[in-house]
């Protein structure tokens, strides 16, 4: 049949090529006829619900329901030899086809195997084993199926034959000498299975391969067989765990004198190995079972000194267990003491700047219950002081001292020692850099309980004299507070406002002070030193109470003065609405107490209406100000109206509404750039912007939108009507 093709040659008559001779792989077809069509992906347009739901579990069902049904091969029945052998024949092509395309598949060989032991072809279920070794014969899977094959349908020649090979071509896989030597087990060879351990034995297995060697032994009462191996196990691995084994055995045989030879062979030889604590243990533990308390406390004594610290803490638990049970209290306590006392030394002799471990080892010493031993560790730990004199290294330092001095006054009851130690310990803090008000303060209380007050006020005065802190005017105070020397307390706080003038909480708390003593007059002059000071850490807060203090005091003519002398320093929103809120709750003018009769005889509405009258007085001065002097506060001038708008609503019919909802602002969104860090802009936020009444009449782009804003209101009205 001629091919036509499509399109003609040049001059010299060359056929044309066709369409897939650049990729000789496509034969005659194009790459358009190779090409795989996907369907397009569909957008939905409708994405509503559909009104009839269906659940996940019910297109299962419908999915299973509309499944057909499998389509299996007729079950086949053989009548004759000719049909038997006609089916024999198709399976083994079957096998051998699937055996010529994975060869190397071990599965396929065992199936094609026992298919043949079925039909009870032994002699081609073999020949197919044995071609099976030929491609993995390093698989031990296979030569157990094998051997377990000749097992089965007891061939026990070529069972043995099969073994005999599997051992001597994988001798390291363990499986295989335990199956071979189970067959010969359950076939009563026994001198058979003997001979494959010895052949095992030769190859140097781990400590299982042993193990089942002398249990074998001793399944059939050959006891010295059993030591015999054992001997030659121990010296195979000398390990503590196969000596203790061996010594187990011996001990289970009543032959103590040999377990104990095998105990101290097992010391002598591995005393400095890795895992000598557990042999130790174990020859400790066999002493105590023979009755030898004094052997095992020797053992562990030993075992102590030999083993290193930091893998003998099985030894000293069992070391102490030991003690308690067989020891007198004195041991028990030194075996106790003395494992975490060496501990202890060890470390803080490998860093003596750890105080952690100083504090350890003290809480430890204190637990005996021995002053001497006690204080001479207080000693050599406060000997270590820091190198360097930066507070951030005296920190955990210091409480050495605290807790010393702690100790001599509560445990040990020694009053002079207990001074000694303060003493020593302020004398060795560097106070120009650092001090712990701390240190101070507990000395102090001290002295306060042996009913020293003259030491203790010494101790105070030093501390203020060399290291004033915060916290030592305050104790010093309260102390002299509690004891009622209220001129001690005036001095000392003159001297805490000297050292911090800038400190609140000084000016505040002296002042309350004057205040409980009634002294209003000094404690007014106290206010007035606060605020007349050039810089306060929170001057708000003073502010705020010296004029709780005038209100207090019903001196309204004097807490407007403050408001106003405030207003000149900070025109703060809160400012101008705690003005007015005051405004509106005091009386309508500076009249004292003394005066409460003729204020009786006032009407009780004109008063009313003199405090609206200030309170919208304050607002109206407080909009001016941000109207005219803060246009860009825009926020709080609208705060400002609403915290406005609810005092009018307040004051009921004495309010006007009207009068703040004409300058209410209208709020607006708009957009602003956000400026990156080169200074271009690639963003906009959205913010709230507010417009007045008062802007539309200035602005002339403000008038148009406020026309339009007309203009839509007033044809929505249209709308509606």
């Amino acid at each position: 049949m001629a091919l036509t093709t499509r399109g003609g040659g040049g001059a010299g008559g060359d056929p044309a090529k066709p369409p897939s001779a650049s990729d000789p792989s496509l034969g005659f077809l194009t790459k358009r006829d190779t090409e795989v069509k996907l369907p397009r992906a569909t957008r939905v347009k409708n994405k509503t619900p559909a009104p009839i739901q269906i659940t996940a579990e019910q297109i299962l069902r419908e999915a299973r329901e509309r499944q057909e049904p499998e389509i299996r091969p007729p079950k086949q029945k053989i009548t004759d030899t000719h049909e038997l052998a006609e089916y024999r024949l198709r399976k083994r092509k079957e096998f051998e086809d699937v055996i010529r395309r994975v060869r190397w598949s071990v599965s396929a060989w065992v199936k094609y195997a026992r298919w043949e032991e079925q039909q009870r072809d032994f002699a081609r279920a073999r020949s197919v084993y044995e071609r099976a070794l030929d491609v993995a014969h390093r698989d031990h899977t296979l030569w157990l199926k094998y051997a377990e094959f000749e097992m089965r349908n007891r061939f026990v020649n070529h069972a043995r034959n099969v073994w005999d090979r599997a051992v001597s071509l994988l001798p390291r896989v363990d499986q295989l000498w335990y199956k071979y030597i189970h067959m010969e087990e359950l076939l009563g060879a026994v001198a058979n299975a003997r001979q494959v351990f010895e052949r095992w034995m030769a190859w140097r297995p781990d400590t299982a391969g042993w193990n089942s060697y002398i249990k074998f032994e001793l399944r059939y009462g050959e006891v010295e067989r059993a030591r015999a191996i054992y001997e030659r196990f121990v010296a195979e691995h000398p390990r503590p765990d196969t000596f203790i084994r061996y010594a187990k055995f011996e001990m289970k045989r009543g032959e103590v004198e040999r377990a104990r030879r095998v105990y101290e062979r097992a010391a002598d030889l591995l005393a400095d190995d890795e895992d000598a604590e557990v042999l130790f243990v174990a020859f400790a533990e066999f002493e105590e079972r023979c009755r030898e308390v004094e052997r095992a406390r020797a053992i562990y004594k030993y075992a102590l000194d030999r083993v290193p610290k930091g893998r003998a803490e099985e030894l000293y638990r069992k070391f102490l267990a030991f003690e308690k049970q067989f020891g007198d209290r004195e041991g028990i306590e030194d075996a106790i003491v003395g494992k975490r006392r060496f501990q202890y030394e060890d470390e803080v002799r490998k860093n003596p700047l750890n105080y952690d471990s100083w504090f350890d080892y003290i809480r430890l010493e204190e637990s005996v219950g021995n002053k001497e031993r006690i204080r001479e560790v207080y000693e050599r730990a406060i000997a270590n002081v820091p190198p360097a004199e930066e507070k951030r290294y005296w920190q955990r330092y210091i409480y050495l001292w605290i807790n010393y001095a702690l100790y001599e006054e509560l445990d040990a009851q020694d009053v002079e020692r207990t001074r000694e130690v303060y003493k020593e310990c302020l004398k060795l803090i560097p106070h120009k850099k650092f001090t712990f008000a701390k240190i101070w303060l507990m000395a102090a209380q001290f002295e306060i309980r042996q009913r020293n007050l003259k030491s203790a006020r010494q101790i105070l005065g030093n501390a203020i004299g060399m290291a004033p802190k915060g916290k030592i005017f305050k104790k010093y105070i309260e102390i002299e507070l509690y004891l009622g020397n209220f001129d001690r307390c005036r001095t000392l706080y003159e001297k805490y406002i000297e050292w911090s003038p800038a400190n609140c909480y000084a000016w505040r708390k002296y002042a309350e002070l004057e205040k409980n003593l009634s002294e209003t007059d000094r404690a007014r002059s106290i206010y007035e030193l606060a605020i007349a000071q050039p810089a306060l850490d929170t001057p708000e807060v003073l502010w705020k109470e010296y004029l709780q203090f005038e209100i207090d005091e019903s001196e309204f003519d004097r807490t407007r003065e403050l408001y106003e002398r405030l207003l000149d320093r900070t025109k703060h929103l809160k400012v101008w609405i705690s003005y007015a809120e005051f405004e509106a709750s005091a009386g309508s003018s500076g009249e004292d107490s003394e005066s409460e009769e003729k204020n009786s005889e006032v009407d009780y509405q004109e008063q009313q209406l003199e405090r609206v009258r200030k309170c919208r007085a304050v607002f109206e001065k407080a909009f001016d100000y941000f109207r005219t002097s803060a246009p860009e506060l825009k926020e709080e001038r609208a705060m400002l109206l609403e915290e406005w708008l609810k005092k009018e609503v307040s004051f009921g019919d004495l309010g006007d509404v009207t009068l703040v909802q004409k300058k209410a602002p209208r709020k607006v969104k708009r957009k602003r750039p956000i400026p990156t860090e080169d200074g271009s802009t690639l963003a906009y936020e959205e913010y709230i912007d507010y417009i007045f009444p008062d802007e539309v009449t200035l602005a002339p782009n403000l008038k148009i939108l406020e026309a339009a804003y007309k203009w839509k209101k007033q044809k929505t009205g249209d709308d509606d009507e």
